[in-house]
């Protein structure tokens, strides 16, 4: 029989990106980023974060961070 995890694991990892891009000043090269591509899109669907080109490698953005 498994046993039952104490710790609580989310199910979604938006959080936790958005809490990365807040720590990395509020941008990261999406290439150095471990999200999964269903979590940038959520967070891109609900308007938290922005995807920039800038003709050196695409930026994923928090929207507040200006």
């Amino acid at each position: 029989m498994p046993r039952k995890s104490t710790h609580s694991a989310p199910a979604d990892h938006s959080s936790l990106c958005i809490q990365y891009l807040r720590r990395s000043g509020g941008s990261a090269r999406l290439c150095h980023i471990n999200f999964s591509l269903s979590v940038i899109q959520t967070l891109v669907n609900q308007r938290k974060v922005k995807i920039k080109n800038t003709g050196a490698g695409f930026f994923i953005e928090l929207e507040d961070a200006k």
